[in-house]
């Protein structure tokens, strides 16, 4: 146990706080501009911010990983927020909290296993395109001056590392904030800082109860919400921890992790903030930053915390352009950039998974369609290619008075229809005998498939065998075959 705690809090600690410093400063313009999505001041988005991932740090199953308030989540708000107020937002995420506990409980996080990785892949990559395509309206019809910082920005954070000694001990992304704020209050350029954005808050969050009476009524308008804001951030903060498993080449606890964000959002929502989840692009700077334990989680929180309420003077005069360098630089790493490579060898099934996925989710700025197109796809594939695996070879045997059928493969919904065309039934033999020893039966659909074949050969006057069922096919077909059910096979031929 004391080595555990050790291992996620206290061994890495000058990374861990170094980093969180970087990632306080590129949540502070994300939680504003979130908050002006969702129709709400900006507090709420920098008070969820701060509140998710104090609170994540300790409850949640993925060290090193951000959670705060996410455009994905924001876009959910908007009707919600028009139409009935802030104080039902605040009772909506209490109840996603809720639901995300009860998610945790249920182990739905196992049902991460039936994400292929090309959907994987499509998600980085849509992610790591809408992260960039956040950036241009910081890019769109502003003066010189932006891109020559953005660009001395890139060019700080790809080679600051190169510098003898202190390359590797700071994060590069710190170092560009901290250079390009001193360059702008020095030369007093006329562009766009953190303080534009929005007033930042100038108090502590403080706890609340929503405002919102407790009955049924309450409960139908904000139950649909909530389901949306469960399973998108449920959802994103899944493949987030995946990402960052593989990044830092360890394992989380992705059912603890389902529990961490409902405990969060049950905070956060006490707190007067909105409901948020794990954030990609943030917690791919954690990690490109150094951070690697729970320490820079909690750390960047504090620090969002004291920036926005007690350094508001200093840390509104950022510029954006060092904001919009250090997100280019998180969505250019974050970009698969391997995937375009391999389009040339990966199957075109795999490929139009990764397209698909992408295309859905930048088009919608929805992950959970995205990712929800992408397994469909992935799923109908992989039935087709494995309803395809299936051989039926025949052998003749007693002089033409009986025939042998030897069935190999998966027989379901999918190959259910080709088991069926395989036997000849028109054919004049006294026995069949259908050897299903290497195969097995899975659904229903191959049940009523054998069913058919049986009462067919039958129907001709010849006598079929079966012979070979492993444990579990014999399972399913004794459950619920019928041809050896003279009233079912008379109902299921149209007899009366």
């Amino acid at each position: 146990m004391t080595r555990s705690l050790k291992q996620e809090w206290f061994s890495n600690i000058k990374g861990d706080l170094l980093s969180g410093i970087v990632v306080a400063l590129a949540l502070i313009p994300e939680a504003i501009a979130f908050s002006i999505i969702a129709g709400v001041d900006p507090k709420v988005g920098l008070y969820a911010s701060f509140s998710m991932a104090v609170i994540i740090a300790f409850a949640g199953g993925r060290p090193g990983m951000i959670s705060a308030a996410t455009g994905a989540m924001a876009l959910l708000m908007v009707t919600l927020v028009k139409e009935h107020g802030l104080q039902y937002l605040f009772a909506t995420t209490l109840l996603t909290g809720v639901l995300q506990i009860v998610a945790g409980y249920l182990r739905l996080a196992d049902l991460m296993r039936f994400v292929s990785r090309s959907v994987v892949t499509g998600f980085v990559n849509a992610l790591a395109i809408l992260i960039f395509m956040a950036q241009l309206p910081e890019l769109t019809g502003v003066t010189w001056h932006v891109y020559a910082m953005t660009a001395a920005g890139l060019g700080i954070i790809y080679l600051f590392p190169y510098v003898p000694v202190i390359g590797k001990a700071l994060p590069s992304p710190l170092v560009c904030i901290l250079v390009l704020t001193a360059v702008a209050m020095a030369t007093g350029l006329n562009i766009n800082t953190v303080g534009d954005m929005g007033e930042l808050p100038d108090t502590l969050p403080v706890f609340l109860w929503p405002d919102v009476p407790l009955n049924l009524e309450t409960l139908t308008i904000i139950f649909p919400y909530a389901i949306m804001l469960t399973v998108v951030g449920l959802l994103e903060s899944m493949m987030t921890s995946t990402i960052v498993d593989e990044l830092t080449d360890t394992e989380s606890d992705k059912n603890r992790e389902c529990k961490g964000q409902g405990i969060a959002n049950i905070g956060t929502g006490l707190l007067g903030g909105m409901a948020g989840c794990a954030m990609i692009g943030q917690s791919v700077i954690n990690i490109k930053s150094g951070g690697r334990g729970r320490l820079s989680t909690l750390f960047a929180g504090v620090m969002l915390l004291i920036m926005v309420v007690f350094l508001s003077d200093w840390v509104s005069q950022i510029p954006m352009a060092a904001l919009v360098a250090v997100m280019i630089m998180v969505s250019i790493g974050t970009f698969s950039w391997t995937s375009i490579r391999d389009l040339k060898k990966h199957p075109l099934s795999t490929n139009i998974v990764m397209l698909a996925t992408v295309a859905v989710t930048v088009s919608t700025h929805n992950l959970a369609m995205g990712v929800f197109v992408g397994v469909l796809l992935a799923s109908l594939f992989f039935a087709n290619k494995v309803g395809n695996i299936l051989y039926i070879g025949v052998e003749e045997a007693d002089a033409g008075s009986r025939r042998v059928y030897r069935v190999v493969g998966q027989v379901f919904f999918a190959s259910s229809e080709r088991f069926g065309r395989a036997f000849d039934f028109k054919e004049s033999v006294e026995k069949v005998t259908i050897d299903l020893s290497r195969a097995h039966f899975w659904d229903i659909t191959a049940v009523q498939a054998l069913d058919m074949a049986v009462i067919k050969f039958r129907r001709e006057g010849t006598e079929v065998e079966l012979v070979g069922l492993n444990e579990a096919s014999a399972t399913i077909v004794d459950r619920y075959a019928i041809h050896d059910d003279p009233e079912a096979v008379e109902k299921l031929m149209g007899g009366h």
